[in-house]
Protein backbone atom coordinates (compact mmCIF):
# COMPACT_ATOMS: atom_id res chain seq x y z
CA UNK A 1 0.00 0.00 0.00
CA UNK A 2 1.12 3.52 -1.00
CA UNK A 3 1.59 6.26 1.62
CA UNK A 4 -0.43 8.80 1.72
CA UNK A 5 0.75 12.23 0.27
CA UNK A 6 1.34 14.44 3.06
CA UNK A 7 -0.79 17.27 3.40
CA UNK A 8 -3.50 16.10 1.06
CA UNK A 9 -7.51 15.89 2.11
CA UNK A 10 -9.28 12.66 0.62
CA UNK A 11 -13.05 13.60 0.04
CA UNK A 12 -14.61 10.27 2.24
CA UNK A 13 -18.67 11.68 1.40
CA UNK A 14 -20.50 14.59 0.36
CA UNK A 15 -24.47 15.11 0.86
CA UNK A 16 -26.26 17.99 -0.24
CA UNK A 17 -29.11 19.72 1.87
CA UNK A 18 -32.05 22.76 1.99
CA UNK A 19 -30.23 25.79 3.89
CA UNK A 20 -30.47 26.14 7.23
CA UNK A 21 -28.24 28.52 9.21
CA UNK A 22 -28.02 25.68 11.42
CA UNK A 23 -25.66 23.63 9.22
CA UNK A 24 -22.98 26.13 10.16
CA UNK A 25 -23.56 25.52 13.51
CA UNK A 26 -23.25 21.56 13.32
CA UNK A 27 -20.25 21.76 10.89
CA UNK A 28 -18.67 24.06 13.37
CA UNK A 29 -19.13 21.24 16.04
CA UNK A 30 -18.16 18.76 14.42
CA UNK A 31 -14.42 20.39 13.08
CA UNK A 32 -14.14 21.28 17.01
CA UNK A 33 -15.44 17.64 17.95
CA UNK A 34 -13.67 15.23 16.12
CA UNK A 35 -10.32 16.92 15.05
CA UNK A 36 -8.60 14.36 16.80
CA UNK A 37 -10.07 11.51 14.47
CA UNK A 38 -8.20 13.62 11.77
CA UNK A 39 -11.33 14.60 9.67
CA UNK A 40 -12.60 17.86 8.54
CA UNK A 41 -16.08 19.27 7.84
CA UNK A 42 -16.61 21.77 4.78
CA UNK A 43 -19.96 23.53 4.13
CA UNK A 44 -20.95 25.48 0.67
CA UNK A 45 -23.90 27.15 -0.37
CA UNK A 46 -25.35 27.11 -3.92
CA UNK A 47 -26.01 31.05 -4.22
CA UNK A 48 -28.65 29.96 -6.60
CA UNK A 49 -30.70 27.43 -4.98
CA UNK A 50 -29.89 28.04 -1.42
CA UNK A 51 -29.19 24.43 -0.89
CA UNK A 52 -25.82 23.85 1.34
CA UNK A 53 -23.42 20.71 0.91
CA UNK A 54 -21.54 19.25 3.34
CA UNK A 55 -17.89 17.50 2.25
CA UNK A 56 -16.25 14.90 4.74
CA UNK A 57 -12.62 14.72 4.21
CA UNK A 58 -9.74 13.10 6.19
CA UNK A 59 -6.78 14.68 6.95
Amino acid sequence: MAPKDSGKLELLARKTFNGSPELNKVVDFLNKTLKFKKLMFGLTRDRETGEMTISIYEI
